[in-house]
């Protein structure tokens, strides 16, 4: 019995022994070398940016609209190549029309009172910015002022740059990302010119195959039709609005679907 006791201790001994080198060389190897072949995924890098994005996105949901824009501008900055990169831009483009199209607070608006004699075209031409934006800052539903009464004014210098191969319409504000849409539907010639240069001729607002006027009511919910000068491939850009809910604050932006090119 005794060299039984001796067999079985030598074969705890030495399996032991061996279980061990395999699990701690052999089996390593073998998923090297299936990880070398493609035939393992290794496991998805840490999202490091992902807390950073949450957060500014918090800001905007708690109307911190201010602070959010410097966030996501500082996150681009920050993550170039980034998973949310996209994330990031698409909702920048959305701070940025809030802070534009509403009374917000910000650096680039001035104030204006209404005086005796002023309607909205001339003070438009006074302050070399538009009709339209004056009453979408404003909240105005018509062209009608009253006097005393204080008008945000904004002076943009936006500029358009169209991505015909990543499908995008960049908004350029000063030369700066203000931002982006995810173009719908393009229907061009097939022989395009590398790059345009053209100015907006014509911006055009219809609803029910008519043609509206920027005082009325069904203005807001028009679908707008841009016409670029020295640019027959480009003629027409056309972004179709979608009114936001009645939940939400008035001052807030609407939305826009994204837009559809065509020659």
């Amino acid at each position: 019995m005794k060299w039984l006791f001796v067999l079985l201790l030598a074969l705890v001994i030495f399996g032991g022994a061996a279980w061990f080198g395999y699990n701690t060389f052999v089996k390593e190897e073998i998923a090297v070398k299936k990880e070398q072949r493609g035939e393992v995924t290794p496991p998805p890098a840490p999202d490091i940016s992902l807390p950073e994005f949450q957060a500014a996105a918090q800001l905007r949901q708690d109307g911190k609209l201010t602070e959010a824009r410097d966030a996501l501008v500082a996150f681009i900055q920050k993550y170039p190549s980034g998973k949310h990169l996209e994330e990031a831009r698409d909702l920048l483009g959305e701070v940025n029309i809030d802070i534009l199209l509403s009374r917000h607070p910000s650096p680039e608006k001035t104030e204006y009172i209404v005086k005796p004699g002023d309607v909205l075209a001339k003070i438009s031409r006074k302050l070399k910015t538009t009709p339209e934006l004056i009453m979408r800052m404003n909240n105005m539903s018509g062209t009608m002022l009253h006097i005393g009464e204080h008008l945000l004014i904004s002076h943009p210098d936006l500029s358009i740059v169209i991505q015909r191969k990543a499908n995008l319409v960049m908004l350029l504000n000063h030369g700066t990302f203000f931002k982006q849409y995810h173009v719908r539907e393009a229907k061009l010639q097939a022989k395009q010119s590398a790059k345009i240069t053209a100015k907006v001729a014509e911006t055009m607002a219809w609803k029910g195959g008519k043609r509206v006027g920027i005082g009325s009511k069904e203005y807001l919910s028009s679908t707008r039709w841009i016409r670029l000068a020295g640019a027959p491939a480009y003629t027409l850009c056309r972004m179709r609005r979608i009114p936001i809910s009645s939940n939400r604050p008035r001052r807030r932006a609407s939305a826009w679907r994204p837009p559809m090119l065509r020659n």
